[in-house]
């Protein structure tokens, strides 16, 4: 193993444990020393921007992933699908929406992108988008609630309550708490 590999090496385990032990500026600052050395590393820049959205520095966290997916922009869907989650969360729709398209690029079949999709599609008020997005949600996670619970909500604001109902009556087979839910806040019964 070459010594500049070994360096790297070093000052991630040391950014491991320091996480470990909660000491997260300190493994901030040990990523900084990594992309002191290696400018554009995936790992520092995702685990930097990991770190500033936990700590509540979105706009920080969004530099470091916008840093990551342009100098890897093929390395990886989730990367793409991480910018587009804290893009969303700043209601920055349009950019939010390309990074989410971006990711499903990269893999068609990232369920949770197609869902983040549906979402921003939502409120962007674009809701016959919004249902494709979230039908492929429901066909690559057809026991996860929270697409099946979107998606009946873009039925309602479709003003299209026939849909909506049918999936309240999907729902209970599996998830009855979430199609209770549903019939609450909509008045629709199964």
């Amino acid at each position: 193993m070459s010594s500049s590999r070994w360096a790297w090496w070093r000052l991630k385990l040391r950014a491991i444990v320091l996480l470990l032990l909660e000491r997260r500026p300190a493994a901030e600052a040990t990523f900084d020393e990594m992309l002191r050395h290696w400018p554009d590393d995936p790992y520092a820049l995702a685990s930097l921007s990991h770190l500033k959205a936990q700590a509540g520095r979105r706009d920080e966290a969004i530099a470091d992933a916008q840093r990551l997916v342009q100098a890897h922009p093929q390395r990886s869907a989730g990367d793409w699908f991480n910018l587009a989650f804290l893009l969303e969360t700043a209601d920055r729709l349009d950019e939010a929406e390309a990074a989410f398209r971006r990711a499903l690029q990269l893999d068609e079949k990232l369920d949770r992108a197609w869902y983040g999709l549906g979402l921003a599609l939502i409120r962007q008020q674009r809701y016959d988008e919004a249902v494709t997005a979230l039908k492929r949600n429901t066909e690559l996670q057809p026991m996860s609630p929270y697409g099946w619970y979107q998606l009946a909500r873009v039925h309602i604001d479709r003003h299209d309550p026939e849909s909506a109902r049918k999936i309240i009556r999907h729902l209970q087979g599996f998830e009855p708490k979430v199609a209770a839910q549903l019939q609450r806040e909509t008045g629709l019964a199964p």
